[in-house]
């Protein structure tokens, strides 16, 4: 019997979240945290062993279930990657999904198919969003959406009603991140809505949603040049953005502003309201320290990291692997504490 086994890394994003959804910019880096899901083929839908026949049950996995022919299989998950924390765990979790069963069929790792699958996936279970943590999670490394960029630099094209989503890599200097979670967890869902109704409601607040993506070009510029120092100041000037959408919470700045005496600049990733801040600093165990007396769960993480990978066996037998990242398959150090 054929076993398909997919990992597929989780996410931050540097900059401009919730502008994306609106067509603005936006730039995100995978890290190592993973999801992994092990597929084989069997009588009836089952996840972790457990008959998943309520359509509710992961709604991700059961859209991309059924997008491939609704052929049962046995599917068991697992995750370094905390939910509901902004480092897109359900993308993570849709793209690893959609890999395996690539591979379970016998096809060729194609990033691209998986990477639209996994956001058709994404915006079936929260009717709303866009295709970058998705994207990010597919392709690793860093990447941009709707952003200038060299040709050879395109990954893939995705469009979804009336918008569509350039998707491209760009190149990253040797950067250190700390992640500080709050362990508050905030569903996406509510916190897009809340842009959006107060985008829609006033003329200032479509203003900042603009300007978080004139921030976001500036620090594509900075990341380019390598000049932290600039790239740091824009993340703390977007947090403040972010702040006035209504988007963070007590909890959040408090980590933002224990992470900034050490670091060249920090900012909530995510959909906000809770879940993860992140910090730019070459000191990680100072930023970290900080974090932890500030009731947060630090996470050391850098750049580099390889995007979904899959491996096909025998049961019983060695995996053959598939498709290596694009900055190849090197494991990441991260130092969790």
């Amino acid at each position: 019997m054929i076993e398909a086994t997919a990992s597929a890394p989780s996410k931050f994003v540097i900059l401009g979240e919730h502008a994306v959804v609106y067509g603005e910019p936006s730039l995100t880096l995978a890290i190592d945290l993973r999801f992994r899901v092990r597929l084989r083929y069997s009588d009836a839908f089952r996840v972790n062993g457990q008959t998943a026949s309520n359509r509710n049950t992961s709604p991700h996995m059961r859209y991309l279930y059924d997008l491939h022919g609704g052929k049962p299989v046995s599917a068991y998950v697992e995750s370094d990657i905390p939910s509901g924390s902004g480092l897109g765990s359900s993308a993570a979790l849709s793209v690893a999904f959609a890999a395996a069963l690539q591979a379970l069929e016998g096809q060729p790792l194609d990033r691209a198919a998986v990477a639209k699958d996994a956001y058709e996936a994404e915006y079936y279970a929260q009717g709303r969003g866009s295709p970058m943590d998705t994207s990010t999670s597919a392709a690793g490394g860093g990447v941009a959406l709707n952003m200038p960029h060299r040709k050879e630099d395109l990954l893939w094209t995705i469009s979804k009603e009336d918008r569509t989503w350039e998707v491209s890599r760009f190149d990253t200097p040797p950067m250190t991140f700390v992640l500080g979670n709050t362990g508050i967890r905030a569903a996406t869902g509510p916190l897009v809505d809340k842009v959006r109704r107060y985008r829609e409601s006033n003329s200032f607040a479509a203003g900042i949603v603009d300007e978080i993506g004139d921030v976001t070009r500036d620090g594509l510029r900075a990341l380019r040049a390598g000049d932290l120092d600039e790239l740091g100041a824009l993340m703390t000037y977007d947090h403040k953005l972010l702040s006035i959408l209504g988007v963070s919470c007590p909890e959040l700045n408090s980590l933002v502003d224990a992470a900034l005496p050490y670091s060249y600049g920090a900012k909530l990733t995510g959909s906000g309201g809770g879940g993860c801040m992140v910090a730019l600093t070459d000191r990680p165990q100072q930023v970290a320290k900080a974090i932890l007396a500030h009731g947060g769960t630090p996470y050391i993480v850098h750049t580099g990291v390889p995007g979904v990978t899959v491996s096909t066996r025998e049961a019983g037998q060695k995996q053959r692997h598939r498709g290596r990242g694009h900055h190849g398959e090197k494991k990441n150090a991260d130092n969790r504490r």
